[in-house]
């Protein structure tokens, strides 16, 4: 008896619901998405910047030694690579393997940066079909209750049964015309962010390489040398 009443008010409250909400839903986060994707591909738009000229004028004030002018011209790059080596740049003094540890860590921060917003187009693409399923399947549950309350009268199905499983299947195509852009979107800012992350380590490669080549020069020069020593012990 407690189990009839239970599906009872359920069945109700999706009778009084109808399809409505779920589609007011959909629309509402279909409009989130929209502006996420519009917000973070003009992300994507400011933070970019030519890898091979960075590379270049990189490696240019490093063969003269000239870390001040790295500096400035990563300074003037609005890209996530070149934030990550002005960290690596600034602890460049300390070492190869103080200057590797920061630009690790400046570059989870700048992903971070990256990948804003991006799991909400992730979870959406990954959910919203079963939101327009669920939207499915109370239409269908109207469309059967009318057609109970016909009582098989007619031999055609009534038009409000036809009106329901038409609303039924609207749900299940708004949930999928949300699903698949939101998918779309957040794999093509994943590669994005792939490659963002890739030229980061080129750019690293060429700030590591010169550091390394400077560490048996500076073992050299403040090593003293055996003549040295020598005489200082004398």
């Amino acid at each position: 008896m407690q189990h009839t009443n239970i599906v009872a008010q359920g069945k109700a409250v999706m009778l009084a619901m109808g399809t409505s909400p779920v589609m007011f839903l959909m629309i509402g986060l279909s409009i989130i998405a929209l502006a996420i994707s519009l917000e973070r591909a003009w992300f994507f738009v400011r933070a970019s910047d030519d890898l091979e000229r960075l590379a270049r004028e990189l490696e240019t004030a490093l063969e003269t030694g000239d870390i001040a002018g790295a500096q400035a011209k990563m300074s003037r790059s609005p890209s996530a690579e070149a934030k990550v080596v002005l960290v690596g740049l600034a602890k460049a003094d300390r070492g190869a393997r103080a200057a590797s540890e920061a630009m690790a860590a400046a570059t989870a921060v700048q992903r971070k940066k990256l990948e804003r917003g991006l799991g909400f187009l992730g979870t959406l693409g990954n959910n919203a079909p079963f939101v327009g399923l669920f939207g499915t399947v109370v239409g269908i549950i109207m469309a059967f209750d009318q057609l109970g309350e016909a009582n098989g009268a007619s031999g055609a199905a009534p038009t409000g049964v036809m009106s329901s499983i038409a609303e039924a299947l609207v749900a299940t195509a708004i949930g999928l015309a949300v699903a698949i852009p939101s998918v779309a979107v957040y794999n093509y800012f994943q590669r994005r962010i792939r490659g963002v992350v890739s030229n980061t380590q080129t750019l690293t490669h060429v700030l590591m390489s010169w550091l390394e080549a400077q560490r048996p020069l500076v073992a050299t020069t403040t090593r003293p040398s055996l003549s040295t020593s020598m005489l200082a012990e004398a």
